[in-house]
């Protein structure tokens, strides 16, 4: 019989995710676990449902306006994971460009704060 393929695994909600990334030209691991402390400080292992390998950002694929995501939304911010959280039940055209938006949010301010770093260090880097 053999291993169902990943594609085979996810949601219908996680195929449209997945591609999309793969449109966008964007490698990703599907769930690859995580490490975190919960709001109790009791080690957990998560996996969200993508990890973009060349951003090292998370993607949670939310596919129902039912469930409340606000909690793991809130771990992962503790435990310092920056996750973008996909509505696929919403507008196709909104969740895209909700993605889109969010991984340039997440990468510039990484930048930013890698250019602050590197414009305070230079003496330690030899530069001045």
């Amino acid at each position: 019989m053999g291993n169902p393929s990943i594609y085979e695994r996810m949601t219908h909600s996680e195929r449209k995710v997945a591609d999309v990334l793969k449109m966008l030209g964007i490698r990703w691991s599907f769930e690859q676990p995580v490490f975190v402390w919960d709001e109790n400080d009791r080690p957990r292992v998560w996996t969200p449902d993508f990890f973009l390998l060349h951003f090292g950002i998370y993607v949670e694929v939310c596919g129902s306006h039912v469930f409340d995501y606000e909690y793991r939304r809130g771990i992962f911010h503790k435990n310092g994971y920056r996750v973008i959280f996909v509505h696929c039940y919403k507008d196709e055209w909104i969740w895209k460009y909700h993605l889109l938006s969010y991984l340039y949010i997440f990468t510039k301010e990484r930048n930013q704060k890698l250019q602050k770093i590197y414009r305070e260090n230079k003496v330690l880097l030899g530069k001045e």
